[in-house]
């Protein structure tokens, strides 16, 4: 079997995006204590991002201040659409060390490329601003995450040889996904010779409760498994994988994934021909496919809280739980807005990585929840 960048790594990552709360603050104490358990089950890599509001100072306080810095690796991202400048842009990097709290990032990414906004990093010439700091020695690998199609993917590692890992969107819902393409993408990477950092493999927890049909199926089989089991499993078997990212919200979450993944076990002939009908199911499913990375939310002029409005429509969509729907809308629009306040001046669906009609869903929703 062929090596590649990270072979050994343990293949869990906790992503440090959806780090537990404490009312509208993040729980610096329970990320210690999943920090900690993390990092005793042999662990080490740790996934965050200049734009994950309060994640590298959290990262500071529970683990880099805490624990020696070789008994774990870091890494982090810098993105381009949110600055106004190469300057600015730049200064993201160092922005990042301070706020981490250390003099070197494992592992530093040019962050969510996608066909809107990657010639955005060549204007700021950051390609070479990120090979410098490799000369440097201030990070040790150079990778990008990437949402978008296999043909700007190749188009992007023929043009940057130094890239070292491709962070990509690979879960068994999207495999086959024509907007996602999970699996061509992944295909283009190992064609390259690229190590993969699984991001989205629960597909934004999505996954840990998925269709009940799906749910059934995998109960049926192993019933004392979580059904995000089946899923960080799956991406996580693949060859190539350097490490697959969980974005861990609590302790029950961190104790599941350490249960079947401290003694990982890829997927075998009978678990697969389980994942290969759980796809064949998904893909008569009408539900959204929005991960909740929330990207959306802050530019909408309306303030609308579209996860949890798509959270709500696919209570019944994918599982027919009319009231819990109703009630889990109610709940957003009291928050947020209605979604018939849409506008639809459509900067959601230019930030999308799941490309996803936004604006169209959000008139699905009005007729859903507001009418009758």
């Amino acid at each position: 079997m062929a090596d590649w960048l990270g072979k050994d790594t343990g293949k869990l990552g906790f992503g440090m995006m959806r780090l537990p709360k404490k009312a509208v603050f993040t729980d610096v104490e329970q990320t210690k204590r999943m920090v900690d358990l993390f990092l005793d089950a042999g662990f080490t890599y740790f996934d965050t991002a200049h734009v994950y509001q309060g994640s590298e100072d959290t990262m500071r306080k529970a683990l880099v201040k805490r624990h020696p810095r070789d008994s774990y690796t870091i890494a982090t991202k810098l993105y381009a659409p949110s600055a106004s400048s190469e300057k600015q842009a730049r200064k993201q990097f160092e922005t990042s060390l301070s706020r981490l709290g250390t003099d070197y990032v494992d592992y530093y990414l040019l962050h969510s490329l996608m066909g809107s906004n990657y010639r955005k990093y060549d204007q700021f010439r950051l390609w070479d601003y990120v090979k410098g700091l490799k000369e440097e020695g201030k990070i040790r690998h150079i990778g990008f995450s990437f949402h978008d199609g296999p043909e700007l993917l190749e188009k992007l590692l023929i043009a940057h040889p130094e890239v070292e890992f491709v962070q990509l969107q690979i879960n068994y819902a999207d495999w086959e996904n024509p907007s996602v393409t999970s699996r061509r993408n992944y295909e283009v990477a190992r064609k390259y010779g690229k190590a993969i950092t699984v991001m989205e493999p629960v597909k934004g927890g999505a996954l840990a409760d998925p269709p009940a049909e799906v749910k059934k199926l995998f109960k049926e089989y192993h019933p004392d498994l979580s059904c995000a089991s089946w899923a960080i499993r799956f991406a996580a078997s693949l060859e190539g994988i350097l490490t697959v990212l969980s974005g861990m919200s609590n302790m029950d979450q961190m104790r599941d994934n350490l249960s079947y993944m401290k003694d990982f076990q890829p997927l075998d002939a009978g678990e697969q021909s389980i994942i290969q009908e759980a796809q064949r199911i998904m893909q008569h499913s009408s539900t959204i496919p929005c991960t909740a990375c929330r990207y959306c939310v802050e530019g909408c002029p309306k303030k609308i809280l579209i996860p949890e409005v798509f959270r709500a429509m696919n209570l019944q969509l994918g599982n027919g739980q009319l009231e819990a729907a109703r009630e889990a809308y109610a709940q957003a629009a009291e928050k947020g807005s209605l979604a018939s306040a849409c506008i639809k001046c459509r900067k959601c669906e230019g930030v999308c990585p799941q490309h996803l009609p936004v604006t169209k869903h959000l008139e699905e929703a009005a007729a859903m929840f507001e009418k009758g």
